[in-house]
């Protein structure tokens, strides 16, 4: 598969952060409590951790530990982390927490025939999607660093990993699930029945409202502000995992360049999306598939979301949507989606 790549959109549909709409209805018979919530810089991203039926504020504090204790072992560029110094091959033997990651990364690099493959690290290394002063890498870096990447070179052993020569970990389109499943537990451990946790657009709702309705996440229109949802979903005890172009991106010589990169080229994937969005019981596993999905494109990826048991909504380029078969979720289209 050659690069190809769209040129940029128009100002007017420019790149807008990720987000969720989500809200709390009145208790019947009693006033309801104040939704309790802190919002943290961590893992590179804005994590929101938001309870609906406790007031216990430690809770939240603990919350913010837990992803900075993941962060010093999952991040690919705080050098001191577990799998920076295991790219750099200084250590092959693993905690818990990162030979688990590992674990389910090459499970999901193989269910999806590397469509999402958890060896691209060399390769997205060479790629700045953060800074706001993205610049294409040279031709000849990618193509170097393309035989590095391979999911099926990696030899776990119990919590040892080996690498071949060059071949670096990026556990960046999974980490971020595996920690929100990981806050889940920690919550419920504790007593909360009734939470939205947003780790940078990765909703993982515990429960449902207190007053038994579901949550209502809403999934963004692409390059669209804030407040633009092209459906609105009524979520319980689920994840709603989005991985698209307008995340994280930017422009050069007229040419638009998104994170979503494809394994067998280096380059970013012109799959004809716009995003994809996964709902699943697990946030880690709807981190994997959107982004395989995503890579494989719409027919392909509509095959592994069925074959995997997940709902998922496909959005093209002509913004069309696209839901799995029998897709159940309740779901509700905004007037210009339905035209």
């Amino acid at each position: 598969m050659k690069p190809a790549f769209r040129k940029i959109l128009p100002p007017a549909l420019f790149l807008a952060a990720a987000g969720i709409l989500c809200g709390i209805a009145l208790f019947r018979g009693r006033p309801p409590q104040e939704p309790l919530s802190e919002t943290g810089l961590q893992l590179d991203t804005a994590v929101t951790v938001t309870l609906y039926d406790s007031s216990d504020r430690s809770l939240l504090d603990r919350c913010m530990e837990l992803c900075g204790g993941y962060e010093q072992l999952f991040s690919r560029t705080l050098p001191d982390s577990e799998i920076s110094r295991l790219n750099r091959g200084e250590i092959s033997s693993l905690s818990p927490g990162t030979c688990a990651l590992l674990s389910e990364g090459l499970r999901y690099s193989a269910l999806s025939d590397g469509a999402f493959d958890l060896t691209i690290g060399a390769v997205s290394a060479l790629w700045d999607f953060s800074s706001g002063e993205g610049e294409v890498p040279d031709p000849a870096a990618i193509a170097a660093a393309l035989p590095t990447v391979g999911w099926e070179k990696v030899e776990q052993n119990g919590d040892r990993i080996s690498l071949p020569a060059g071949t670096q970990i990026d556990p960046g389109a999974i980490a971020k699930g595996y920690i929100a499943d990981r806050l889940k537990e920690f919550l419920q451990e504790n007593g909360v029945e009734s939470a939205i946790i947003d780790l940078g657009g990765n909703v993982l709702c515990v429960g449902g409202k207190p007053d038994g309705t579901p949550f209502r996440i809403g999934i963004r229109r692409p390059f669209s502000d804030a407040s633009d949802s092209m459906a609105v979903l009524e979520v319980v005890d689920r994840s709603v995992v989005t991985s698209g172009v307008y995340e994280r991106c930017f422009e050069e010589d007229g040419v638009f360049y998104h994170h979503l990169l494809d394994p067998e080229t280096g380059y970013p994937c012109d799959s004809g999306l716009l995003s994809v969005t996964i709902l699943s019981d697990s946030s880690m596993e709807g981190d994997a598939l959107s982004t395989a999905c995503f890579v494989l494109g719409l027919e392909k990826g509509m095959e592994l979301a069925v074959s995997a048991g997940v709902e998922a909504i496909f959005i093209d380029e002509e913004y069309g949507l696209h839901f799995t078969p029998g897709f159940s979720t309740p779901c509700t289209l905004s007037d210009e989606t339905k035209n």
